[in-house]
């Protein structure tokens, strides 16, 4: 992995000029002048601003790509599996537009069991579960291909506005993102845990009632109960894919259990959560983070079966 950017954008609304890409970008958000505006052009996993989408892809293009002979490279994006058709070609689309010469799709969770080191290609039943920022992907894979997924547009994003809500309801103060990211990281949990019982954090933000900073102390039993909207999301799309996998891969899963993936597979307790509410044994991949990255990486590598591009074939129809 050569780089490892947010898909943050800060622009200046007089102008429409783009003043930062990726972390410098993401430093702003909540700290910007009126005149200037830190989005994310990409929301629950889709594009939510094509222009913008499609500058911040040239910017980190630019920045990957420092050969001119690979000027116009062979892209792979990986998308939700809910995605619609319009969703998908709007992605190809912007790609296009930020210079890429050859684009192709690739659902998400396909790409996290190959990074996770899933036999995706055995014909065996692999349960993978991605939480990113946007969306959580849920999927059951056997002989290179999707057997049955859910995607919901509920993952670390919708952590983050949980806890702001949370805090804004009880304590009548408002945080930023930053701030909430800050504490799911410091003392988020899904479930108890003999590390995180008993923390607490301080915090800073606005008192709603007389406008003035002020701080509170919030504890990691608050943080998880800020949670538990949300992650009863996930766990219903884990039970759902469930129900919906044939029997003999279902088997496959109970003796090899079902892989967490994403930034949100580090949320301290979830894989005991996941365990508690489907019975089936829970691991985390080793390197949550990269495993969509490094999955795409390898198809990039080499020549792998059609079936993995499936969702680009669908977006050309």
């Amino acid at each position: 992995i050569v780089m490892r950017e947010p898909s943050v954008v800060a622009v200046d609304v007089r102008t429409d000029d783009v003043l930062a890409v990726g972390k410098n970008a993401k430093a702003m958000i909540g700290r910007t002048p009126g005149s200037i505006v830190a989005v994310r052009p990409m929301k629950d996993g889709v594009i939510a601003d094509f222009d913008i989408t499609a500058t911040m892809l040239k910017h980190f293009i630019k920045q990957a790509v420092k050969s001119t002979t690979f000027s116009k490279p062979h892209i792979i994006i990986c998308i939700p599996s809910g995605v619609t058709e319009v969703e998908r070609r709007a992605v190809e689309d912007a790609a296009r537009q930020a210079g890429a010469s050859n684009v192709e799709l690739v659902e998400e969770p396909m790409a996290a069991a190959i990074g996770a080191g899933l036999p995706v290609n055995e014909p065996t039943g692999s349960m993978v579960v991605d939480i990113g920022g946007g969306t959580a992907e849920v999927a059951v894979i056997s002989l290179g291909d999707i057997v049955t997924s859910v995607s919901v547009r509920c993952a670390g994003d919708k952590f983050d506005e949980s806890i702001i809500s949370y805090v804004k309801k009880k304590y009548n103060l408002l945080i930023g993102e930053r701030t909430a990211e800050e504490i799911k990281i410091k003392i988020g949990s899904a479930f108890p845990t003999e590390d995180n019982d008993g923390a607490s954090v301080e915090i800073k933000g606005r008192n709603l009632v007389d406008g003035l900073p002020k701080n509170v102390t919030i504890t990691a039993e608050e943080v998880r109960e800020a949670l538990s909207d949300p992650l009863a999301l996930i766990i219903d799309a884990v039970k759902s894919t469930l129900e919906k996998t044939p029997p003999e891969l279902s088997a496959d899963i109970i003796d090899h259990g079902i892989m967490l993936t994403g930034g949100g597979a580090l949320l301290r307790g979830l894989d005991s959560l996941v365990e508690k509410e489907t019975g089936m044994p829970v691991h985390v991949a080793d390197e949550p983070l990269d495993c969509v990255a490094n999955g795409t990486g390898k198809l990039l590598d080499v020549n792998m079966p059609a079936s993995y591009y499936k969702a680009n074939e669908k977006a050309r129809k």
